[in-house]
C-alpha cells in the first residue's frame, strides 16, 4: 500500500518505466502503438513521450506514410546513448568488463589478467573499476557484477564457487557503496541466459527456455515468463553437476562423474593432451581424428544430460552455447543420443538449438541492471 499522496506519482513512474521497456524492445514505435500495446490512454502516453523528448531520451523521426483517414502516426525512437549500463565478469584468473548503451550495444570493453585466488584483492579491483566507470560514464543506471558459483542475488552473497575456490563471500558489502549507481551481483551463466531474450534467439517471452553454457565450467538456466528461475537455494540449472558417469573423474565439486568433469573445456583439453601432447581443442586441426574421438564422446554425454533436462524441466527450447557447436559430429551425436534417451512425445515438443555465437555474460549483467531499472512494484 502506497503512502497518502504518493499513489499518482508512483503510477506515473510505473507507466514511464513500462514505456521505456517497450521502446527498448521495439526501438521505433508511435504514441498510438504504445498506447494500444500497454493498454494506456493516448493522453497518458503523449504526456510521457513529450517528457522523454524534453529530457533527451526520445526523438521524433517523422510522419508515417499512410492512406488511412485521420491523423497520421508520428514515429518516435529511443536514443540509446542517453542511458547506459555496465557488466563486470570474473572468471578464473581473469576479469572482463564492458559498458553498453540502452540497446545493449557495446561502447567500451576490456579483458584483464587477474589473480583470483583470494576474494579481497579481486573485490578491491572491481570497486576501483566501478569508481572509474562512474567518472567516465556518469549516465550509468547500474553496474552488474558476475561470478561463477552459487550466488544469492538479493542478499549479494556468494555461498560457494568451486571454480574460484571461494566460500561465503559478502560481495555487495564490498561493492554496493562504491558509487551512486546501483550495483547488482549474479551468476554469470544466469546473466548470459538473459541475452537470449534480448537478441539472437527469437524466443517469445512467455515460452520456457533452458540455456546451457559449456566453457571452462558448465552451467544452465531456466528462463520463464518471469525471468531467471533460481530455485530454493539458487542452484537451479546446475547442469554441470549432473552425474553422467558414476565411475568418472573427480569433479571440482568433490563428486565423481559430473558432466563438467567430462566435457568442460578443461576436461576435453586434458583428454586431447593424453592422446597427443600439446593437442587442444583450439588446435584440433592438427589431429582431426583424435579430436573427433573425444568430441563424439562429449556429444554422447551431453545428449544423456539433455534427456534428463527435457524430462525434468520440459522447456520449449534448449539453447546450447558451446565452442564444440562448430563440429557437425558433436551436434549430430548430441541430437541422436538425446532422442534415443528421451520420451518421443517430450523430445518432439522440444527444440534444441546450437548457438553459432556465444552470449557474453557481461552483456547479460548489464541487461539485468537495465531490467531492474525498468521495474517498479506498485
Amino acid at each position: 500500500m502506497t503512502e497518502p499522496g504518493k499513489g499518482p506519482a508512483l503510477l506515473r513512474q510505473y507507466n514511464e518505466k513500462h514505456v521505456l521497456s517497450f521502446l527498448r524492445q521495439q526501438r521505433v514505435s508511435s504514441r498510438l502503438d504504445i498506447a494500444r500495446a500497454l493498454s494506456l490512454s493516448k493522453n497518458t502516453i503523449s504526456l510521457i513521450v513529450d517528457d522523454f523528448i524534453a529530457r533527451g531520451y526520445v526523438a521524433e523521426l517523422g510522419v508515417a506514410q499512410s492512406n488511412a483517414i485521420g491523423r497520421p502516426k508520428i514515429y518516435i525512437a529511443l536514443l540509446p546513448d542517453k542511458m547506459k549500463a555496465a557488466g563486470i565478469m570474473v572468471e578464473r584468473q581473469q576479469l572482463h568488463w564492458a559498458v553498453y548503451d540502452y540497446f545493449s550495444d557495446v561502447i567500451e570493453q576490456q579483458t584483464l589478467a587477474l589473480d583470483t585466488t583470494e576474494p579481497g584483492p579481486v573485490l578491491a579491483e572491481i570497486a576501483r573499476i566501478i569508481q572509474w566507470m562512474y567518472r567516465r560514464y556518469p549516465a550509468l543506471i547500474g553496474i552488474g557484477v558476475g561470478f561463477p558459483g552459487i550466488i544469492d542475488p538479493i542478499a549479494g552473497v556468494m555461498h560457494i564457487s568451486s571454480h574460484l575456490g571461494w566460500q561465503q563471500v559478502d560481495l555487495l558489502a564490498a561493492l554496493d557503496k562504491s558509487v551512486p549507481p546501483p550495483v547488482g551481483v549474479m551468476n554469470i551463466v544466469k546473466a548470459a541466459a538473459l541475452v537470449s531474450r534480448q537478441r539472437g534467439a527469437g524466443l517469445p517471452g512467455a515460452e520456457p527456455c533452458f540455456y546451457l553454457r559449456i566453457a571452462e565450467g558448465i552451467g544452465g538456466t531456466l528462463l520463464t515468463e518471469h525471468g531467471v528461475y533460481y530455485g530454493g537455494s539458487w542452484t537451479a540449472g546446475e547442469v554441470g553437476h549432473l552425474n553422467v558417469a558414476p565411475d568418472g573423474p573427480l569433479c571440482s565439486c568433490g563428486q565423481r562423474g559430473c558432466l563438467e568433469s567430462l566435457i568442460g573445456l578443461s576436461a576435453v583439453n586434458a583428454q586431447l593432451e593424453l592422446l597427443q601432447p600439446g593437442l587442444r581443442w583450439a588446435n584440433r586441426a592438427q589431429a582431426p581424428r583424435l579430436a573427433e574421438q573425444v568430441i563424439a564422446r562429449a556429444g554422447e554425454l551431453l545428449g544423456k544430460a539433455l534427456s534428463q533436462i527435457i524430462h525434468l524441466v520440459n522447456p520449449r527450447t534448449l539453447l546450447i552455447d558451446c565452442a564444440y557447436n562448430t563440429s557437425p559430429l558433436f551436434t549430430e551425436q548430441v541430437l541422436s543420443v538425446a532422442r534415443r534417451n528421451t520420451l518421443a512425445f517430450a523430445y518432439g515438443h522440444t527444440q534444441i538449438r546450437f548457438l553459432s555465437h556465444s552470449y557474453d555474460p557481461a552483456q547479460g549483467l548489464a541487461l539485468a541492471m537495465i531490467q531492474r531499472f525498468e521495474k517498479i512494484d506498485l
